[in-house]
């Protein structure tokens, strides 16, 4: 049944092809095939070669006219021809043919039954099928004798591109088909670039329904009150939402739609970078039997990892099913969002840990996505590099922005969402210089938030950061609240506030339909 319906991709599988096998099929699989060792806590460990992160410079979408005049074309969304998608369609479809065997999961995006897109996802690797597996929304047994898949990926790391016949720019390619609704991924091992590519078509059908996509985490409290952390990689979505006292909804990927809240996905695919029980023990706790571990160095003798050890990459990664977080919403929604957090990693050292933003103002700054791409997250980053990525997600959003922010402000408006901001960064000094504000005095200030405590005390403007910071928050030092006075100058903060100001103005003048209300909500050099 399913090789019948892999020829209608082209593809004659000459091997076994496997649907959804149970996990430890799939962990006893990936070690035959020499593709992972199990761990001590019986997670299996890989490492991804020379892609350690996404391959931003690899990612293209299909220039169709039917897309055309809706692609936000740039040096996110590249065009690539119809003609030379279909050349590499042709070698992926080859390649996969030949293989011994090939691994196939069907499964959902979208946890709101009104939303939700049928999946399928062809493997060359076994490992890449259970990360999948882990990642997606998995059916029941009659979900499975129904599916019906709408998006299907073909990934396939061993079938490498030529850039001068196959129009890419390496011998990797992620090339997202929104006409044909078909993903091929080659000549990577990183198993992210799929889950992200899922996310991409989510985010282009989606808004033509009236949801708004968002690269966000999402939690609850025991009162059902829902919140948001919105920001890219490594500013702490992940860390921050998987919090004991809450239910967690999703770490990444969801939907805000007239019912509510819902989790695109069905698992977790969290950083591991200097991970600990202590600070994040629900995350080190999900590292066991069925998890993938991407990258982490581990003793070949103990088989026990070190989480600090960062000489394969930065960007570590560990796939769990939800499930694995105790206090989770398997169910994957919730409510309307009481409380929306917006994360930055401000690598100047400049931002305030944490300030309350009027609606105007979270247009702007969700239009910006101000953080600083991390060390690992993209190929070719090592040091932190301060960037704007509109929506804490701009390469994941092909539509033209307007689309998105139209959509946030419509549901700001009808929910009534308390809108704050908080740096997971640096204070002190710049990177290199001054320290990471710390997680427990992050955490708390998110708490604070969550809890309605910043709603009672007394604020302060920021100048030149047109901000509004508490004077106080409960359980944290009031000197770290004012940026400035963690600073040995006073001089040298403003000289470097001042910088980054002129590019929070520079970088909103890009944005040719946003009002002179929202541009005046931002930033000003001094």
């Amino acid at each position: 049944m399913v090789k019948e319906q892999l020829r209608e991709f082209n593809i004659e599988a000459k091997g076994e092809v496997h649907r959804n096998l149970d996990v430890n099929t799939l962990l006893k699989k990936s070690v035959e095939r020499k593709e992972g060792v199990i761990s001590k806590t019986g997670s299996l460990t890989v490492t991804t070669g020379k892609y350690t992160g996404r391959s931003p410079n690899d990612r293209f979408i299909v220039d169709t006219p039917d897309v055309h005049d809706e692609i936000a074309w740039g040096k996110v969304n590249m065009p690539l021809s119809e003609e030379y998608f279909d050349k590499l369609y042709e070698k992926i479809t080859k390649h996969m043919s030949g293989l011994d065997e090939l691994f196939v999961f069907d499964g959902f995006a979208g946890a709101d039954k009104k939303h939700t897109l049928h999946i399928r996802v062809v493997n060359e690797f076994s490992s890449q099928n259970l990360f999948i597996h882990q990642l997606l929304r998995r059916p029941n047994k009659e979900e499975l004798e129904s599916h019906d898949p709408k998006l299907t990926i073909l990934a396939a790391p061993g079938c490498i591109a030529d850039p001068e016949s196959d129009g890419t720019n390496s011998e990797a390619f992620v090339v997202i088909n929104l006409k044909k609704k078909v993903v091929i991924i080659g000549g990577t091992s990183y198993a992210g670039e799929i889950k992200k590519s899922i996310f991409s078509v989510m985010n282009y059908f989606l808004p033509k329904k009236g949801v708004l996509p968002m690269h966000c985490s999402a939690n609850m409290g025991k009162d059902s009150q829902t919140a948001l952390f919105f920001g890219l990689s490594g500013t702490g979505k992940t860390t921050l939402s998987a919090d004991e006292n809450r239910i967690l909804i999703g770490d990444d990927e969801h939907g805000w739609s007239e019912n509510g809240i819902f989790n695109f996905e069905g698992g977790c695919y969290a950083k591991c970078i200097d991970l600990s029980k202590e600070n994040e023990p629900q995350i080190y706790n999900a590292i066991r039997d069925g998890a993938l571990v991407e990258n982490v160095v581990m003793d070949p003798k103990t088989l026990e990892y070190d989480f600090a050890d960062n000489s394969l990459t930065e960007n570590t990664r560990a796939a769990y099913p939800l499930e694995y977080i105790p206090n989770s919403e398997v169910s994957g929604v919730g409510g309307h969002p009481k409380t929306i957090i917006f994360l930055t990693a401000d690598a100047s050292g400049v931002m305030p840990p944490v300030a309350k933003l009027d609606p105007t103002q979270a247009m702007y700054h969700f239009m910006s996505g101000y953080t600083s791409k991390l060390a690992g997250t993209e190929r070719g980053i090592t040091e932190p590099v301060a960037t704007f990525s509109s929506f804490f997600g701009e390469p994941f959003m092909p539509l033209k922005p307007m689309v998105y922010a139209n959509l946030l402000k419509q549901y700001l408006e009808k929910y009534n969402s308390s809108v704050f901001l908080i740096n997971t960064g640096w204070t002190g000094g710049p990177y290199g210089t001054g320290e990471r504000i710390s997680i427990k005095d992050t955490r708390k200030m998110v708490t604070a938030a969550l809890n309605s405590d910043l709603d009672s005390v007394e604020y302060e403007h920021h100048e030149i950061f047109n901000l509004d910071i508490p004077k106080s928050c409960p359980d944290v030092e009031s000197k770290i609240l004012k940026p400035q006075n963690t600073w040995e100058s006073l001089q040298a903060y403003e000289k470097k506030a001042n910088e980054l100001a002129a590019l929070f103005q520079k970088n909103i003048e890009k944005f040719s339909d946003v009002t002179d209300e929202i541009k005046k909500s931002g930033p000003k050099a001094l």
